[in-house]
């Protein structure tokens, strides 16, 4: 299978912008102060990884990055739109975690798609970064979710083992 490469990057800048307005929406809504300084801290690492596929991106259609990140979000992509739906039904911290986890799980499979099918090392290389990011987002989500939950956390379990 052949793939686009510059437009495989476009749409990996967009992904990440709608991660980012993900987690910047859910983290507005948020009472618990953890939970949104991990929502918030992730929309910053979101905005990190869009700009490190668009130091790759060759294409003349995004003249400006912070002008494309900062745009309103685009309300279509399943990011926002599943954020969306879910402040305007039932929020919770707890299920806005959970969706998070599914998005990044979902994200970090996708990436390793594209980098298996890339070629140019330099290009597969930030595809294979972006992925290591987004598994540790996954697990930054999954530590504070237990957290909420008043899970035994995994940093808590020689304490417990020992006692």
């Amino acid at each position: 299978m052949s793939i686009n490469i510059q437009e495989a990057i476009k749409r990996s800048i967009q992904t990440e912008k709608n991660a980012m307005n993900f987690y910047q929406l859910g983290a507005k809504k948020m009472n618990n102060q953890d939970a949104r300084r991990t929502f918030e801290l992730l929309a910053r690492e979101e905005r990190e990884h869009a700009s490190h596929f668009f130091k790759i991106y060759q294409g003349t259609d995004i003249p400006s990055f912070d002008q494309f990140v900062d745009a309103p979000p685009d309300n279509e992509s399943s990011w926002v739109s599943t954020i969306s739906r879910l402040i305007s039904a039932d929020f919770s911290e707890q299920k806005a975690l959970e969706l998070a986890m599914e998005r990044e799980k979902n994200l970090e499979e996708a990436l390793l798609e594209t980098a298996a099918l890339i070629d140019i090392p330099e290009i597969k290389a930030v595809y294979e970064l972006n992925a290591r990011e987004t598994h540790h987002h996954y697990e930054m989500i999954e530590s504070e979710y237990a957290r909420l939950m008043g899970m035994v956390h995994e940093t808590d379990i020689d304490t417990f083992v020992r006692e």
